[in-house]
């Protein structure tokens, strides 16, 4: 066993396996893997209002959703409002930003209900912040989106939305050591079923990725993705690192985005030890939330595996407490894709569907090596032309980003960067989105920079999200969206340039 692995799982955290005894209060039943329906906004509300224990389990409104819901945070914590607790292990687990996605939410609000009937389930020294429903007028109509229509989890970099705002409010706040995003993913898409299969894992889980986190973070959440595989294959779950694509062995798997615009990436560039968590769900089957139950009962245990022991928690808030002290690295990467270094042949496991046997597929299309493409030297601010001010002022400012609006001209050294195209179709070659920026950077020159500027150094807490909004290098950036696209005019310079 690992030492990672005996941190994790080793005594002193029973947390979410023993039934509460006030289950009959609880939307839920007392045994949640006999679940078969998830829990609507309205039973959570009620339940959630129900369960508040002033000094041990407060619940707080955070924002109104589009369509007027309430968008809740819910804490746990044993300190009894001991102001101190700021220096505990502080936890933020978020669920159903997609609002059909609902395993993670059931099994949070399991949580909740088994720490309110025992107490001592919940560590010492754990704060734990929960947001069960970020996305309740989806969950509402059972869609994806939200009530503007609006995917939360690509609403990381503009923060457009009252719900993405929200968490990130939360985070800045809460500045948490842990974070956990929970998802849900289908098992028996069209490119499965062709082939008579269905994805194998009933649980998948996968760590921050983002360049400009720094590697010991990423590394330690890794490890906990891989570790976590004994604990679920005891329980009888079927577990993997979280992977998209299709089926072996034509298609290409690979972890998920590398970009900033997903909660995982996001909250780890606030110096969290960030993961997502998803779920398999088969969507063309009769009932699909038939085994609703079993998903929740992974959670569950993904849930008390990254909480580990003491000192596994500790080791966590020392290195997410270093990231934030951590120095900008001395390049920017600006293009990256995954790949599989050296043509590796790993083994893919399947479903068959007729028979239900377990297929093992070799496959060299697991491309799990992430490849720095391109960089930039990093800049020490960034500048922002007055005549686009307005509309970079609220993204600025829902990101928590300190800026200054020049009052007079002021002299500086500035590199320009001239958009020459942005790329709209999906990048088959390389497996990439698409709105791809391509751009080329201008030589350096002093210039005066006129009264209406914005300035936004890099010497304040959050540079690192400044760096993910403002970069104009970026190969994803601002510029791919709706109301900055028409800022930029190929064969012109991007209103964004780097400060020297």
């Amino acid at each position: 066993m690992s030492r990672t692995a005996g941190l994790l799982r080793s005594a002193g955290l029973s947390l979410l396996l023993i039934l509460s005894v006030g289950a009959a209060e609880s939307p839920l039943p007392a045994d949640h893997r006999a679940l078969r329906r998830t829990v609507s906004y309205a039973e959570m509300t009620a339940f959630l209002e129900g369960v508040a224990k002033p000094g041990f389990i407060t619940v707080t409104e955070e924002a109104r959703s589009t369509e007027g819901r309430k968008v809740l945070l819910v804490r746990l914590n044993r300190s009894g409002g001991n102001p101190q607790s700021r220096a505990r292990f502080r936890v933020l687990y978020y669920a159903q930003q997609h609002g059909d996605e609902v395993a993670g939410k059931d099994a949070l609000l399991t949580l909740v209900r088994d720490i309110a009937a025992r107490p001592s389930l919940l560590p010492e020294d754990v704060d734990l912040y929960l947001m069960p429903m970020l996305n309740p007028d989806g969950a509402e109509a059972h869609r994806r989106l939200n009530g503007a229509g609006a995917d939360l989890n690509r609403d990381h970099l503009l923060l457009a939305q009252p719900e993405t705002r929200a968490l990130y409010r939360v985070a800045r706040r809460v500045r948490p050591h842990l974070a956990v995003d929970s998802h849900e993913f289908g098992r028996d898409g069209e490119a499965y079923t062709r082939k008579g299969w269905e994805a194998w894992p009933l649980i998948t889980m996968d760590a921050c990725n983002h360049p400009l986190i720094p590697d010991y973070l990423k590394a330690a959440a890794l490890e906990a993705v891989t570790s976590a595989g004994p604990l679920l294959a005891r329980a009888g779950h079927a577990y993997r690192r979280y992977l998209v694509g299709g089926p072996p062995p034509e298609e290409e798997l690979r972890p998920s985005t590398a970009e900033v615009d997903d909660g995982r990436n996001g909250l780890g560039t606030l110096g969290a030890l960030s993961l997502i968590i998803e779920s398999g769900v088969r969507h063309r089957a009769t009932e699909p939330q038939a085994d609703l139950g079993a998903r929740v009962d992974g959670y569950r245990l993904l849930y008390r595996h990254l909480l580990g022991n003491r000192a596994w928690r500790d080791r966590v808030r020392n290195l997410a407490e270093r990231a934030r002290r951590e120095p900008l690295p001395p390049f920017i990467a600006t293009n990256t894709f995954w790949a599989n270094v050296g043509g590796k042949v790993s083994a893919v496991k399947v479903r068959e569907v007729a028979t239900g046997r377990v297929l093992e597929v070799p496959t060299a299309m697991a491309m799990t090596d992430l490849v720095v493409k391109g960089s930039v030297p990093t800049p020490r601010a960034y500048a922002i032309e007055a005549a686009a001010a307005a509309r970079f002022i609220p993204v600025l400012q829902a990101q928590g980003l300190a800026f200054e609006t020049l009052a007079a001209p002021r002299k500086a050294r500035i590199e320009r960067v001239k958009l020459l195209r942005i790329e709209e179709p999906y990048d088959e070659l390389y497996q990439r989105y698409k709105d791809r920026q391509l751009v080329e950077r201008r030589p350096q020159a002093e210039v005066e920079l006129p009264a209406g500027t914005l300035v936004v150094t890099l010497d304040q807490d959050l540079a690192r999200r400044a760096i993910q909004v403002l970069e104009p290098c970026l190969l994803y950036g601002l510029y791919g969206y709706p109301g900055f696209r028409e800022l930029a005019r190929p064969g012109a310079d991007l209103p964004v340039s780097r400060l020297f």
